[in-house]
């Protein structure tokens, strides 16, 4: 179902300074992941420097918001800072763009600006990236949309190069086939490389991610949940190739604290 080959992305914050941080981003690079990936939110450090450091701390790997929420800053202002980034890592940086989620409301509250609905906040996401085309004017800024309703994916099969299913943790294969297949009807022609963010990999949730996703180890292999991967590296990786084949999905994400564990798969899949 997807032409696209298998790369994989680690998901992350800075913890320690920066020596720890450029550290954490060269073994991401040195374990053959593609992308190094920072969310947003105010309890965190700003996505922008930290993944300039990370940039510059490597030499192939990729950096990307994951992703920025667009009522915290203008459209304009985050088609700056993203454009920017483009230039200095000489485009090895992804645009990652959603409508944010419920939590976030505290933190575009805190810039003083509006949450809004989510009309509203879907379309400061199709301005952000308009903004970004035109600062970026013949180069090309990769950019990824987090999306998970109706509209947002259509939205992002409009003008995303990347789209990640925005998958509820207890998200099971019928309705992930079915957002994929939305995503595809709605993007007809266009090449968009799918992509899927994992929880939880093997048998074991730390207990902060299982208070972020509220559910534990049982409940997610009650619901067969495509956000958890689990079994021997061989078996993993079969399951990883099913989604490819089922949803089309070949972009995988790993929140950083399973990006061990999940390594001797991305050795045996990247690329292929």
């Amino acid at each position: 179902m997807s032409d696209h080959k298998f790369r994989f992305g680690v998901v992350a914050t800075p913890e320690g300074g920066g020596a720890r941080w450029a550290a954490t981003a060269r073994r991401v690079e040195e374990l053959g992941y593609s992308t190094l990936l920072m969310p947003d939110g105010l309890q965190l450090l700003s996505p922008f420097p930290s993944l300039a450091v990370a940039a510059c701390a490597t030499t192939t790997l990729r950096v990307g918001t994951f992703v920025l929420a667009s009522p915290m800053r203008s459209p304009r202002a985050a088609a700056w800072d993203g454009h920017s980034l483009s230039v200095l890592t000489e485009g090895r940086f992804d645009f990652g763009v959603g409508a944010g989620r419920p939590e976030a409301q505290q933190f575009a509250e805190a810039f003083d600006r509006p949450w809004g609905t989510a009309g509203e906040r879907l379309r400061l996401v199709a301005e952000s990236i308009e903004q970004l085309r035109e600062l970026d004017g013949d180069g090309h800024t990769p950019v990824l949309v987090a999306a998970g309703g109706p509209k947002a994916l259509e939205l992002a099969a409009r003008t995303a190069d990347i789209v990640t299913l925005a998958a509820p943790p207890l998200t099971g294969r019928d309705h992930l086939a079915g957002m994929a297949a939305r995503l595809r009807d709605a993007a007809g022609d266009r090449d968009i490389e799918i992509a899927l963010n994992l929880f939880v990999v093997g048998d074991e949730i730390p207990p902060w991610t299982r208070h972020f996703i509220g559910a534990d180890h049982a409940t997610l292999v009650a619901h067969d949940s495509q956000t958890l991967l689990r079994g021997t590296p061989a078996e993993m990786a079969d399951e990883l190739q099913r989604r490819r084949d089922a949803y089309g999905v070949s972009y995988v994400s790993v929140n950083g604290a399973f990006m061990e564990q999940l390594a001797p798969v991305v050795e045996r899949l990247a690329g292929r």
